[in-house]
């Protein structure tokens, strides 16, 4: 696909909030919605593809579509079917599709208590997705099951995303209202000390492997980097794309929520430039620096992420022959206020952003890489509108 203007998909009466690609066919796309914005009404899961023949240009239609009574906040891919997917609702439920047939899913649970906001399959244990929900939890699942197999209390209010590390197969990152973003071992399953002053016996949170303060408001979205096991970025109310390594650890100290639990994190980069919330974020699965993000600024932005450990293991190899440089390189990288005002900030020779895509006319909402074609990109927004484009 050239750098042409984006292939579009007008879905009318129905706003999207979720996209993604499938693991098993090149040009196939699903996308998760909601009539009336997701406040009241139908949902409609829609699956389109993308046609490219020689000599002609490339377009994007609608395969076909499934009613739910819900909105759908999510869409995941199964890992091990290729005609297999999962939804999150707004009622709560989770429903298990495949596209081979018509009208009903082939499977359909129904254990949260609150909205479903996202889904997640596991690209390692390939039988297991996860769900999170506004009522605090994130469940694990097999399609063959019929109730889920683990439910974490993962935070007190809701989770907006929960997602699998690509690296190891039991671990997960939770992000959420609370401001923290936790990353969770499910082979080691236990409960947190209560908070002081707490009463809360009847539901104790689950104990996370490390909580990251990453934001004094909402965290709505989160991503592992494809290639840095301890790299997460997270996006949310704050306007702000962090990236963290996750590998700095301290014991909260008593008398606070986290007393006694692993706490860390070091912001290696931020990234301002978005006017109002951040809805998305997701790492290239191409390249382990290219970050996109999506905002209800109804814009997706596109990042080059340079940290600072990544380039004091890059540049110290390539650089010994060279002394001077390298004492110079290693005073900037080790220095936390040049090294911020040159990785995550404009310059004259220019900026982390490397791309915008505006032309969007609501929310968007969502924003997913192609996972064959390098530097694809697809966005999905309120304005009932799918986008892909080359960046």
């Amino acid at each position: 696909m050239n750098r042409l203007a984006p292939l579009t998909l007008y879905t009318p009466g129905f706003a999207h909030y979720g996209i993604a690609w499938s693991p098993f066919h090149t040009t196939r796309l699903a996308v998760a919605s909601a009539a009336n914005y997701g406040l009241v009404g139908n949902g409609r899961l829609h699956i389109a593809s993308i046609a490219s023949l020689p000599g002609v240009p490339p377009t994007i239609s609608l395969e076909k579509f499934y009613d739910t009574q819900d909105g759908l906040y999510d869409v995941a891919w199964s890992e091990i079917h290729e005609n297999q997917l999962v939804t999150a609702s707004g009622d709560g439920s989770i429903k298990l599709w495949d596209i081979m047939l018509n009208d009903l899913p082939i499977r359909a649970w129904q254990e949260h208590t609150r909205e479903v906001f996202s889904v997640d399959w596991s690209n390692m244990n390939k039988d297991l997705f996860i769900s999170s929900s506004w009522d605090g939890t994130v469940k694990l699942w097999s399609p063959e099951r019929p109730r889920s197999i683990t439910t974490l209390q993962a935070h007190t209010t809701c989770v907006y995303q929960a997602l699998f590390s690509p690296h190891e197969p039991d671990v997960i990152a939770t992000c959420s209202t609370d401001g923290t973003v936790k990353i969770f071992d499910l082979r080691m399953p236990a409960y947190a000390p209560p908070a002081p002053g707490s009463a809360n016996f009847t539901k104790p949170l689950s104990a996370a492997a490390l909580t990251v303060p990453a934001s004094g408001t909402e965290i709505l979205s989160l991503d592992w980097n494809k290639y840095k096991r301890y790299n997460l970025a997270s996006g949310g109310v704050d306007k702000m794309v962090k990236v963290w390594d996750c590998r700095m650890v301290k014991i909260g100290p008593a008398g606070q929520e986290t007393a006694f639990q692993a706490v860390g994190g070091i912001c290696e980069a931020q990234f301002a430039g978005h006017e109002y919330a951040v809805r998305k974020v997701q790492w290239s699965p191409h390249r382990p620096d290219l970050l996109a993000s999506a905002s209800y600024d109804m814009s997706c932005r596109v990042y080059v992420s340079v940290s600072r450990s990544w380039l004091l293991s890059s540049l110290h190899s390539s650089l010994l022959l060279f002394p001077y440089y390298l004492k110079l390189v290693l005073k900037v990288v080790s220095n936390h206020e040049l090294f911020d005002r040159w990785s995550t900030n404009p310059t004259a020779a220019g900026t982390n952003l490397v791309y915008i895509h505006d032309p969007h006319t609501e929310f968007v909402v969502g924003c997913g890489w192609s996972l064959y074609e390098e530097g694809v990109l697809a966005t999905c927004s309120w304005d009932c509108k799918v986008n892909v484009f080359r960046i």
